[in-house]
């Protein structure tokens, strides 16, 4: 055996500890760049002055965005009659994601004196731009008879289309009601979802 045969075993060994080393230095470096979810993100005051001003020239993005911090407490304090001023400006504007946040606020009596007619107001507008969020709420509206006659079918078909927009909560409520619909309740809406389109304007 000469010296090459003998440096075989330890040239592997060298071979699979560096390829170890490489691959915990690979993953090491993979969570290194992932960042937290947007949630649990801390802003900073130059990011909140920043949206302010944005917000104060009338972009309906930052408004929409300073209303969620001031809802979330996010970077400011939270103040939920802010967060529906923000929402509102933002709204006004044709913003969809605001006006499923107002609507939201006006459901549940944040921020806002509670109506479920004004969150259907707000839902609706939102749905005519597909907003899938508004799909989904106003599914849970027809459900549970919130501002309107409690309709099953009518809830499956807004869950139906919000769902199919990616919506897995509006999928999972569509599955849960459709236990309570009969068959034929159940191919009548999702007809009636097949067929839906936005009104025109």
């Amino acid at each position: 055996m000469d010296i090459a045969d003998k440096n075989v075993p330890l040239s592997r060994h060298c071979m699979m500890t560096t390829l170890v080393l490489l691959l915990v230095c690979m993953a090491i470096s993979a969570c290194a760049d992932v960042e937290p979810p947007a949630t649990t993100r801390s802003v900073d005051g130059a990011t909140v002055a920043a949206l302010h001003k944005s917000a104060e020239q009338g972009n309906a993005t930052a408004q929409n965005r300073l209303g969620l911090l001031y809802n979330q407490g996010q970077g400011v304090p939270q103040n939920l009659l802010l967060a529906k001023q923000w929402f509102e400006k933002a709204a006004e504007q044709g913003d969809a994601g605001a006006q499923v946040n107002l609507g939201t606020l006006y459901l549940l009596g944040q921020g806002a004196l509670e109506s479920d007619q004004m969150a259907l107001f707000w839902f609706r507008r939102a749905a005519e731009q597909q907003e899938m969020l508004a799909f989904a709420k106003l599914g849970f509206m027809y459900e549970h008879g919130r501002g309107v006659t409690q309709d099953f079918v009518q809830a499956y078909m807004w869950y139906t289309l919000s769902a199919a927009r990616g919506e897995k909560r509006a999928l999972a409520s569509r599955n849960q009601l459709a236990k309570q619909m009969p068959p034929a309740q159940v191919t009548a809406a999702q007809q009636l979802a097949r067929e839906w389109k936005p009104k025109p304007k």
